[in-house]
């Protein structure tokens, strides 16, 4: 089972797609929430939740104030599941997310919204490379010191991130790793 953990929606389950995803659980979220809130980077933020599948990471951050989210999946059925999460999330009073089903590198090359805060769980098998041609095309969405989580298997090792990039620490959690990485001030964008 999940469920937003906090906020406005606290409590509410969320269903979750069937074959093909790997929700991050309660536990986890509670962990990544509890540093974003220690920093106040929830509330008022613009996020982004690549790889969504249920939309749990960016509906957490809606419930807990974010001023807006995006969930993007490739998967139609995942973005169908998170569409109906993001609905009920609205319904008890946090602010609607925008679910588009697309693969993340399409959905990074066209579109124009900036974000300070980004979700990245893309599946354990997404090759390093393509991880960090997302990060590099993450890049220029991104404001000055924006904050993206990504999560990936502890066996992928430490992600590379492009020069606009740092990675500030990592988080080991079992076979899971977070990976904390934040817009260099200056960066071009």
């Amino acid at each position: 089972m999940t469920r937003i953990i906090a906020g406005v929606a606290g409590s509410l389950t969320l269903a979750v797609p069937g074959a093909g995803t790997r929700p991050t659980s309660d536990r986890m979220r509670e962990s990544i929430f509890s540093a974003l809130d220690a920093r106040g980077l929830c509330d008022g933020a613009h996020v982004l939740d690549l790889f969504a599948g249920s939309g749990a990471l960016g509906l957490e951050a809606a419930s807990r104030g974010a001023a807006s989210v995006v969930l993007v999946d490739s998967a139609r059925q995942a973005a169908k599941v998170a569409q109906r999460n993001a609905d009920a999330v609205a319904k008890a009073g946090a602010e609607r997310a925008t679910v588009v089903a697309q693969p993340a590198l399409a959905y990074l090359a066209q579109t124009t919204r900036t974000f300070d805060l980004v979700f990245l769980d893309p599946p354990y098998d997404l090759p390093p490379a393509q991880v960090a041609a997302v990060l590099q095309a993450l890049v220029p969405t991104l404001v000055e010191d924006a904050v993206v989580v990504l999560e990936q298997a502890s066996r992928a090792g430490e992600p590379e991130p492009p020069s606009d990039l740092a990675l500030v620490r990592t988080r080991r959690h079992g076979d899971t790793a977070v990976h904390w990485l934040e817009r260099r001030p200056g960066a071009a964008g």
